[in-house]
């Protein structure tokens, strides 16, 4: 407590004592944290939906594909035949789609390296690319597989 002082007919007041500066640090530090939390916790989500997303598009495509080429592997013509789009299965017949399968180099395995999904008007396309393996020499080589949605089911088309 300050104590009044008289000298004479003056009085003297000590100062008030000073006024302590306002800890802004503590608060930025609180708005920082949650705006950070925020960002994060945005991020995340919007990469699990863009991930979804992704893989809602390309899944059944790779699907397709994995399945022709097991179906090719082995020796299910009939199935793979099946497996073609309408516009090859009227270019060719199972019968020479057989005879042109059975002459090429067996596949050993594979791995699906990439997968583009693309839409232009109604037409829903993808090419499904993948590393096969040889399987006389263990060869590989990259090749992909153009596919065509019709009726909602993808089809390799070429």
């Amino acid at each position: 407590m300050a104590a009044t002082v008289y000298i004479g007919r003056m009085t003297f007041e000590p100062p008030p004592p000073p006024v302590r500066p306002r800890n802004n640090v503590r608060t930025i530090l609180i708005v920082v944290g949650i705006v950070l939390v925020l960002c994060c916790g945005g991020a995340i989500v919007g990469g699990i939906f863009l991930f979804r997303t992704v893989a809602e598009a390309t899944g059944p495509a790779q699907q397709a594909a994995t399945k022709y080429v097991d179906e090719v592997m082995a020796g299910d013509y009939s199935t793979a035949y099946a497996s073609l789009c309408s516009k090859l299965r009227a270019q060719r017949t199972e019968a020479e789609f057989t005879r042109v399968q059975a002459a090429q180099l067996k596949i050993s395995s594979y791995r699906v390296i990439g997968t583009n999904v693309t839409t232009r008007n109604t037409t829903v396309t993808a090419i499904v690319t993948m590393r096969l393996t040889q399987a006389e020499t263990g060869a590989e080589f990259t090749q992909g597989f153009p596919l065509l949605k019709e009726n909602g089911q993808w089809h390799v088309c070429e």
